[in-house]
Order: C-alpha cells, then sequence, then structure tokens
C-alpha cells in the first residue's frame, strides 16, 4: 500500500458488472478532478484467443477438462503483482491491452483477440484503477491483495452470475445453453479456489441478489432487472462508516448486519458514489499532502 501512488483495485469474474462499476468511478474521477491510469485484468491473460483455444485443447487431451481464465496457469500472476508492486513504488509499471473487438482493434492496433505490446503505464497520475478477475488474488507466493490502497468485490449471487453469462453468451457469442453450462462447470474449481477468496481481502462487496426465482438459472428467460434485484454491501471494517447518512440518503435501505447494508438494486449508483467519493478524496488528498 503506498500513500504517494494509492491503487483502487474492482474485481468480480466475468460477468459481475465491474464494466458497470468502472463507468462510476470515472464518473468520479472525472467530477473530482482526479487522474486515474487504468489496466485491465484481461491483459494479464497469460494466452491469446487462439493461443487459449489451443491450450484449452491439449489440457482436454491430457484429460484436465478444468483449465480457465481464472487459474494460475492461464494467467501473468507474477506481472500483475509487479505492476502493482512497481506503481505503489515508482507510479508506473507495464501494462498493455487485450483487443476484445473491432472497435478497440481501431482504437489499440491489433486484431481482436490479441494483445498489444508491453507499455509504461503515462505518468504523473494519481492513482491506478485495476478492474478485471484477480485485483485481490493471493496464492502461493503472490500477493497481488497487499499492494491495493481500495479492494472491491462485485459479486452476484451465483445463480444470477451464471444467468448473466448464460444470456450474454447466447445474445453476444451465438453459444447454446449447453456450451454455455459446459464453460461454467469447467471453470468451477478455479472459481472456488482463485475467485471466491478474494472477496475476504476486499474492503467492500457489492453483491446483488435477485428477488425473483432463479432456481433454476439454466432456464430463466431473462435477467433479473435492477428492480427485481437489491444490493448487499458489506464493509470489511465498518469502522468511520457513517451508516445513518446512508440510511438517510438512500431510500428503502436497512442494516441486516452491523458491517452490511441493503439497498434496492436501482440504488447502486447513488451508493457507490456516497460510499467510494469520500474515500477516494482521502486516498488523493494524502498523496497530496505528502508529495
Amino acid at each position: 500500500m503506498s500513500i504517494h501512488h494509492p491503487i483502487i483495485s474492482v474485481t468480480g469474474s466475468s460477468g459481475a458488472g465491474t464494466t458497470s462499476v468502472r463507468r462510476i468511478f470515472e464518473q468520479i474521477f472525472r467530477r473530482e478532478d482526479v487522474a486515474a491510469a487504468y489496466i485491465e485484468g484481461d491483459a494479464f491473460h497469460r494466452y491469446d484467443r487462439a493461443e487459449m483455444r489451443r491450450v484449452m485443447g491439449e489440457e482436454s487431451v491430457r484429460g484436465n477438462n478444468h483449465y480457465s481464465h481464472f487459474g494460475p496457469d492461464s494467467n501473468l500472476f507474477e506481472e500483475l503483482e509487479e505492476t502493482f508492486r512497481s506503481y505503489s513504488k515508482t507510479g508506473t509499471g507495464k501494462f498493455r491491452h487485450y483487443v476484445h473487438d473491432e472497435k478497440e482493434a481501431a482504437e489499440y492496433g491489433g486484431e481482436p483477440g490479441t494483445f498489444t505490446p508491453w507499455e509504461l503505464i503515462p505518468t504523473p497520475t494519481d492513482l491506478l484503477f485495476y478492474e478485471g478477475l484477480h485485483g485481490a488474488v493471493v496464492s502461493g507466493n503472490i500477493d497481488v491483495a497487499r499492494y491495493a490502497d481500495l479492494k472491491i468485490g462485485v459479486v452476484p449471487v451465483i445463480n444470477l452470475e451464471w444467468i448473466q453469462k448464460i444470456h450474454r453468451d447466447r445474445s453476444h457469442r451465438g453459444y447454446s445453453t449447453e456450451a454455455v453450462t459446459d464453460t461454467i462447470l469447467r471453470r468451477m474449481p478455479d472459481y472456488v479456489n482463485y475467485i471466491c477468496p478474494q472477496f475476504t481481502h476486499t474492503d467492500i462487496n457489492f453483491q446483488r441478489v435477485p428477488t425473483v426465482d432463479t432456481s433454476n438459472p439454466f432456464i430463466a428467460r431473462w435477467i433479473p432487472t435492477a428492480d427485481e434485484s437489491i444490493v448487499v454491501i458489506r464493509f470489511k471494517s465498518p469502522r468511520g462508516i457513517d451508516f445513518p447518512y446512508l440510511l438517510s440518503m438512500i431510500q428503502g435501505s436497512w442494516m441486516s448486519r452491523a458491517n452490511s447494508i441493503v439497498i434496492p438494486g436501482g440504488k447502486l449508483d447513488i451508493a457507490m458514489q456516497l460510499i467510494l467519493t469520500p474515500m477516494i478524496l482521502h486516498l488523493v488528498e494524502k498523496k497530496r499532502r505528502a508529495a
């Protein structure tokens, strides 16, 4: 953790809503005149799209049917930790982009499914913002979590996460329900061992919970809307959190535990703005005072 070069990491599995959360952070950074450097977890995958397909096929032939993007063998955990460590000490570090589609290909160069060359994070910046799968990962000798000053988990309950993945992969990638189900089953060991444990290390978790029946996510016809959901917000350390203020500002909210507040799903944006803005300003003000 660093006063001079703070790091914020937002961690959640694919389809959890981390991209939407990034937009909220971008609004806060813009409003509060905070210069942020952005890195994405996809950039620290070990293989590009074609290579990943090849490696998965080879692993399957060897009898490994659980090889996934969630585990250490398919990610550059050491490089991610080094980027966090380097930024916390010097305000820069190595990063690259993963090119998802034609739009990003036009923006970054390269073909969809490939990586851009490694480059250094531009300087100066007020803080580093990470969004991806492994922003709080601790595995063996790797401890990415220790370098992040504010760790945010974005975690829908698992049935909702599966519904979101099934609908996204069917509508945007043309996969069948059976194919997506196979992907979910293949990823499960790595999800349990490398994704779930991170949410013990996060400072705040935002967990979306549907209030409609999702008993069988594999036949759900639509994704529960925000109005059909609640969000449980858990603070690792509730000290300093003004719960009476939050309850007064977020209509329909209540406390479920001494460190947890529950809000209507449609109030997530305002809740994040109220909770995170003072935390971000605290990090930036400490940095500027120490300069």
